[in-house]
C-alpha cells in the first residue's frame, strides 16, 4: 500500500522547554497522544490506541528540537514497516511564538480524516499546557 505524508503546523503558546515532555517521554505522550505509552529497551515504544498496542522505536531526538518514531510490524517489533511520526518544535524568530510540526507518514491518505485527528489531538495537548 502506498504511504501518504501529512504535514501540519500547530502554534502553542508554550516554550519548547516546557512542550517537549510532551512529545518525548511517554509519561508526555499519554497525556494527549495515546491512551497508554509504554518504554521497552532499545528506545521502543509501545503506544495504545483502542485497546491494541503498537511499537515504534525512537530513532531520532534532538533535546527540545524534535523526535521521530518509526513503528514496527511483527509481535516483536522487529521489522520496521516505514510509518513514522515525526514531532519538530520551531520559534519564530520575529514573532517568538513556537509552533509544533506533525509529520504523519502513514496508510492513511484521507486528509479530512487527518486533520481531524491531529486537530483533535492538538487541543489536548494545548489545554494540557496551557496554550
Amino acid at each position: 500500500m502506498e504511504k501518504f505524508k501529512f504535514i501540519a503546523e500547530y502554534e502553542l503558546r508554550a516554550s519548547p522547554k516546557v512542550l517537549f515532555p510532551y512529545i518525548s517521554t511517554a509519561s508526555g505522550l499519554s497525556q494527549w497522544f495515546a491512551s497508554r505509552v509504554n518504554v521497552m529497551p532499545n528506545h521502543v515504544y509501545d503506544f495504545y490506541w483502542d485497546n491494541e498496542s503498537h511499537l515504534a522505536r525512537q530513532v531520532s531526538i534532538r533535546q527540545n528540537k524534535s523526535v521521530r518514531f518509526e513503528f514496527m510490524n511483527g509481535s516483536d517489533g522487529s521489522h520496521p514497516d516505514s510509518n513514522y511520526i515525526d514531532f519538530r518544535v520551531d520559534v519564530s524568530e520575529l514573532t517568538q511564538s513556537t509552533f509544533l510540526r506533525v509529520t504523519d507518514y502513514s496508510n492513511n491518505s484521507d486528509t479530512d480524516d487527518l486533520k481531524s485527528l491531529w486537530n483533535g489531538l492538538i487541543e489536548k495537548l494545548k489545554e494540557i499546557v496551557g496554550s
